[in-house]
């Protein structure tokens, strides 16, 4: 099984100060990780150095074919159609139907055919049963409906890893449980999942390799 992700001995610094330190980590493709730590301990610059938003301060990091260490600002657009990622505040576009909000994204990642476009987007759309609300805004759908809407918009490219940055903390614990259920079932397909969060009641009914943040590291279980 392929290794999507790769990091040894990485740091990363937030404000010039220690995010983390001494960070091992290895994921294989349709791996699903948990990422779990108080508010602050890391997780979320765990993340983002994932898709070159923080950079890498010390060590070596690969993700996919790419060399976090060396990567050039020109490569991170390419980097990052083939990461999924999905937010807690969902970041849809509220001037714009949920089909359109995808249609942006395929635009924005150098689609062009229409037909291959409008085909890619109902083909996701169902796979998260939304197909039947394309055509309303985000302010019309419920969070858990906006939530599936993010999904989709993350599986458009088909990409080999999604991030997930505590995904249900705005949903109510049944829609959260058909969220966790889902990405588990992503997982399966052979995309990589990693998920953040602060509910160890999800982890315990969908065991899954756990990570901690805690005292500027990440450690396992």
């Amino acid at each position: 099984m392929a290794t999507v992700i790769n990091y040894k001995n990485v740091e990363l610094h937030r404000n010039s100060l220690i995010a983390l330190k001494n960070v091992n980590l290895k994921v294989e493709q349709g791996e699903f990780l948990y990422l779990t730590g108080k508010v602050g301990s890391g997780k979320s610059s765990l993340l983002k150095s994932i898709y070159a938003e923080i950079p890498i301060a010390k060590g070596e990091a690969g993700v996919l074919d790419y060399d976090l260490t060396t990567i050039k600002t020109g490569q991170i657009p390419f980097l990052r159609r083939h990461i999924g990622i999905i937010f807690q505040d969902f970041q849809l576009l509220n001037d714009r139907s949920a089909e359109e909000n995808l249609l942006f994204v395929l635009r924005a990642t150098g689609w062009r055919d229409r037909e291959a476009m409008k085909e890619r987007v109902e083909k996701v759309l169902k796979s998260v049963g939304m197909l039947n609300k394309a055509y309303k805004r985000p302010h019309e759908l419920s969070g858990g409906e906006q939530q599936r809407i993010v999904i989709a918009r993350a599986l458009l490219n088909e990409p080999p890893i999604i991030l997930a940055d505590e995904p249900t903390g705005n949903l109510d614990p049944a829609i959260g449980e058909s969220i966790i259920g889902y990405l588990h079932h992503i997982s399966r397909s052979g995309t990589a999942v990693i998920m953040a969060t602060h509910n160890m009641a999800f982890v315990e009914q969908f065991p899954a390799r756990v990570l901690t943040c805690a005292g500027h590291t990440v450690t396992a279980g």
